[in-house]
């Protein structure tokens, strides 16, 4: 492994202790209410993506630091470790957080276009990104394994991803008038970005990747979605 491998992967696991620390920040600065919901400290958070302050690159990645409560990052941080550990054991770190990041941008930006108005926090879009590449791992794998393990791990991703959408879903639309809605856009492209570059990545683990075709169209049309979403900020925004 080199140094520079090296210095990325302990800065992608560096993310599970910023996030906790971040969270518990905002905990401390408003313990009254942060501890069990959206507080109005975490939407003025430097961190949080927010279509207002879209010129602030940064946001587009560290809204993945901030949380809606404690539900919210006890349930990410443990699919991070429950996914992440078990994808490091066989694939290369440096794999599972090129995927992680590619669905933390690809969710910050497929916000910014289908909920253009909506803050975003949390590090769903990785997670999405995870489950998503896991899922297609096992589906194209599926007659290499015992069939009743399969099924269950299907299962497994499926019953965790009905639960986390409903949950999103319930943060957009039903919270109190005097609540803050938070977009749930990145779960579902955060999943789309792991079934694309996710699978790829995760596929051919026994493989070079650089030399995988299928890597290379994946990279192309994330990037080609990138680039529109580039410019839809840019020009068509309605938070222009």
């Amino acid at each position: 492994m080199t140094a520079s491998q090296w210095s990325f992967m302990t800065l992608i696991r560096m993310k599970y202790i910023g996030q906790l620390a971040v969270f518990i920040y905002y905990a401390v600065w408003k313990p009254q209410k942060q501890w069990i919901t959206l507080d109005i400290g975490i939407l003025e958070s430097p961190f949080t993506y927010s279509p207002k302050k879209r010129e602030e690159a940064w946001r587009f990645i560290s809204y993945m630091l901030v949380h809606a409560g404690v539900q919210h990052i006890v349930g990410n941080l443990f699919m991070q470790l429950a996914l992440g550990i078990p994808l490091e054991m066989v694939h290369k770190g440096l794999r599972v957080g090129l995927v992680y990041l590619a669905g933390v941008l690809a969710g910050s930006l497929a916000s910014s276009i289908f909920d253009p108005n909506k803050s975003l926090v949390g590090a769903s879009g990785g997670v999405y990104a995870l489950m998503g590449g896991y899922f297609m791992n096992v589906i194209v794998n599926f007659r290499e394994m015992i069939p009743a393990f399969g099924i269950f791990r299907l299962l497994v991703i499926i019953l965790i991803v009905s639960s986390d959408m409903g949950f999103a879903l319930y943060r957009r639309f039903f919270v109190p008038a005097n609540g803050s809605p938070v977009s749930f856009a990145a779960h579902i492209a955060g999943g789309f970005a792991g079934m694309s570059i996710g699978y790829t990545v995760f596929s051919c683990f026994d493989k070079t990747l650089l030399k995988d075709p299928r890597f290379w169209v994946a990279i192309a049309a994330y990037v080609v979605c990138l680039l529109f979403a580039v410019f839809f900020n840019i020009f068509l925004s309605p938070a222009n």
